[in-house]
């Protein structure tokens, strides 16, 4: 049995939060799109005014083991805003790593994220996933969030790049 504390990142777990992004990426089969780096994780996450928060899922010796503390998943998120409704969260990423999955670490990250969220009076906790996993789809579910494509037809669109910065006019 695997003893699993969820807790808020710190500075120093940002290279073990970008090896995880990496395969999170790899599994998802758009590795090719990471682009981001340990440094820019460092200066997103953990100055003045943070971009992201993250809480990591670390895996604790049991009784009698000698081995030291290891980072087996990580839940990405911020905080947005809905016109309609206030204050949101967004899980941008979760991730365990696979040989820890199956035993609860993905449903204890998105506890606390929902924790989070209600401490802070968010009115909504929203994350997308690919429509080829099922696994995950299941798992939201089963913790009772609603398919908003199925529910109310939503799409997600994005603007990046070279057509960002024509939008800007830069």
């Amino acid at each position: 049995m695997v003893f699993v504390q969820i807790r808020e990142a710190k500075e120093g777990d940002c290279g073990n939060i970008l090896r995880m992004i990496r395969e999170l990426a790899e599994f998802e089969k758009l590795s090719d799109q990471v682009k981001i780096g340990e440094e820019d994780l460092r200066a997103d996450g953990f100055g003045e005014n943070p971009f992201y928060h993250c809480l990591v899922a670390e895996s604790l010796p049991g009784p009698g083991e000698s081995q030291e503390p290891c980072v087996v998943g990580y839940g990405l998120y911020y905080f947005t805003y809905s016109t309609w409704k206030g204050r949101n969260v967004y899980l941008e990423d979760i991730y365990v790593k696979p040989e820890y999955q199956g035993q609860g670490i993905g449903s204890k990250i998105i506890k606390k994220v929902a924790e989070v969220a209600v401490d802070k009076g968010c009115s909504q906790f929203r994350l997308s996933v690919l429509d080829w996993n099922k696994r995950a789809m299941d798992l939201y579910k089963a913790l009772g969030a609603q398919d908003l494509t199925e529910a109310e037809g939503w799409h997600s669109f994005r603007f990046e790049g070279e057509v960002m910065r024509k939008l800007a006019g830069k």
